[in-house]
């Protein structure tokens, strides 16, 4: 069913017995209040009117149980009333759930919760374990061998960064599993396993981080539902008291069927209270949307690998519309990148005047903190520059200022990633630096902000790696200035960019791209005057006001545009 049934099993107890030791936090587990369970429960269908021991379900992270026994709970009260003699209970129900789990401890503190709760159903003690023994199953889900294909796939699948596992584990991670991309976090091929494992008509009901379903890493598994897999629907729950403890994420409900696409249904950030979430999955589930209940309908949402938009669809139509009608921001002549990353700031760069190597080695430099104002206004800091304007690294013997400097600081120099896979080169900068874009005017973006900050530059300082930049031959760049100071910017980066925490936005290049633009030599000349007036009074209403005309945006269009200035 995935590629991992078809590769050898290797020994890995000791990676995977010393990261199912570790504390909670490591191993990305947080637990999930009832109310929470039990409305997931009730959007993937698993409810005791069905008749739940004909079915099979998996829990993938079944942790000390907050799934798992309102799971029990469901199955024993949907057998009692499709079949109330207990006399072949293990043989009916031995087969409706495989719930794994690595942590031991764990797995003993909700065996016993199991045990008491199977007793007081009445069922005998040996009958208990036995259903126990076949339900549990101990080890790390994505090495542990499953019997079939389930009905039901559901849980919090745990939230770990890819850094924390063991090396010789993630690469057996990596091997298995082609949804594991760049720097996905642990819960990325979960999410492959127990989509792969539905029978048709199956569901996925997960409560996980959202970033996978905009970020970068996502990529392969967004492939994998829009080719495969129906997203039913889609509920946000960030800042919702979801878990029974706070936590640093953001969090969302997807569910997921194996079944051709449709549309998707969405809400966002119910109160976690039991009578409003049962209205809100009757609201989900339902043939018509009831008026009033919060619940939107949009298609289309998963198309290949690209960033799945479920909020703001009001905001997303507007830039449908722009992205039909106008080239990116590079099609338009301009060109997006980053300022240079150094992997040892405190030797390449410092007091420009300070900086004790050859004149032509060494660059004035901007940073965030130069730009914070809205102008630049220099702190006289530098960059060591070792490479030749073709791109390749200059001759230590040719600058002895230089070699002397790198030499007092080779330690820490040849110790960075990039020095190790290039001894020859240890003295290079991660990025490559371009010495003539230096002189070059750009417009300079911080990264992470919660508007967009564009700050001018005339073309006097190298960017710092925090920042990034936009040149261009064709546009004038304060007249750009004023198209990304409106609602422009914001506008295409909040649709693609993941929020971060305290509603900041990523300002990346990937997402700058995304950006649409008329071409320069389209715009009416009375527009591109008002555009650098505009600019130049740092006022965004103006800014609105031209970009208004340049884009044709009919008034509903420029309310949505503004929603998020």
């Amino acid at each position: 069913m995935t590629r991992q049934e078809t590769l050898p099993i290797f020994d890995f107890s000791d990676a995977v017995g010393s990261f199912a030791r570790s504390a909670a936090g490591k191993r990305g587990a947080v637990f999930t209040r009832r109310e929470v369970v039990e409305f997931l429960l009730d959007l993937s269908g698993y409810t005791v009117e069905q008749p739940l021991h004909r079915f099979k379900l998996l829990e993938p992270s079944f942790g000390d149980g907050d799934f798992l026994l309102p799971i029990v709970e469901r199955l024993l009260a949907s057998y009692a009333i499709h079949e109330p003699d207990l006399s072949g209970v293990v043989g009916d129900l031995s087969k409706a759930i495989r719930a794994v789990e690595v942590h031991r401890d764990s797995i003993e503190k909700a065996r016993i919760k199991l045990f008491e709760l199977l007793r007081t159903r009445g069922i005998s003690e040996a009958n208990a374990n036995s259903l126990l023994s076949a339900w549990i199953l101990e080890g790390d889900f994505l090495l542990t061998e499953l019997p079939w294909a389930f009905t039901y796939a559901v849980g919090n699948p745990p939230y770990v960064r890819h850094e924390t596992i063991p090396v010789d584990l993630m690469a057996e991670y990596r091997a298995r599993f082609g949804t594991i991309y760049d720097r996905a976090d642990l819960y990325i091929p979960f999410f492959e396993r127990c989509l792969a494992y539905l029978e048709p008509g199956g569901t996925l009901g997960f409560i996980c981080s959202d970033r996978w379903m905009k970020n970068r890493y996502g990529g392969p598994l967004r492939a994998m539902v829009a080719e495969h897999y129906h997203l039913a629907s889609y509920v946000d729950m960030v800042d919702t008291a979801a878990f029974n403890s706070e936590v640093i994420a953001y969090p969302a409900i997807t569910m997921i069927r194996r079944e051709k696409p449709g549309p998707t249904r969405i809400a966002h950030r119910p109160q976690v209270n039991g009578e409003t979430l049962q209205k809100l999955a009757k609201a989900l589930l339902a043939d018509t949307i009831p008026e009033g209940s919060g619940v939107t309908e949009t298609s289309n949402v998963a198309s290949g690998s690209e960033p799945w938009v479920l909020q703001s669809l009001n905001r997303l139509a507007v830039a449908r519309r722009l992205e039909s009608e106008f080239p990116s921001l590079e099609e338009a002549g301009c060109r997006v990148g980053i300022g240079v990353a150094t992997g040892a700031d405190k030797v390449f760069i410092g007091s420009f005047e300070d900086l004790e190597v050859e004149p032509d080695r060494k660059l004035p430099l901007v940073t965030t903190r130069d730009i914070r104002s809205g102008t630049v206004e220099w702190r006289s800091l530098g960059v060591i520059n070792p490479f030749h304007a073709d791109g390749s690294l200059v001759d230590l013997t040719d600058y002895p200022m230089l070699a002397r400097y790198l030499e007092r600081h080779a330690e820490t120099i040849r110790n960075r990633n990039c020095a190790k896979r290039n001894p020859k080169g240890w003295y290079r900068t991660i990025d490559r630096i371009q010495p003539d874009l230096t002189g070059k005017p750009k417009l300079l973006i911080p990264d992470i902000k919660g508007d967009a900050h564009i700050v001018y530059e005339d073309g006097r300082l190298y960017p710092h790696h925090n920042l990034y930049f936009i040149t261009s031959e064709e546009w004038d760049l304060k007249a750009l200035r004023a198209v990304l100071r409106s609602g422009i910017a914001k506008l295409f980066v909040s649709i693609y960019s993941t929020r971060m925490r305290g509603g900041y936005l990523r300002f990346q290049a990937q997402y700058l791209r995304r950006i649409r633009l008329p071409r320069w030599k389209d715009v009416a000349e009375t527009v591109r005057r008002d555009l650098i007036e505009a600019s130049g009074s740092g006022n965004v209403d103006a800014c609105n006001d031209v970009v208004t005309a340049l884009y044709r945006l009919t008034l509903e269009e420029r309310t949505a545009m503004e929603e998020g200035t």
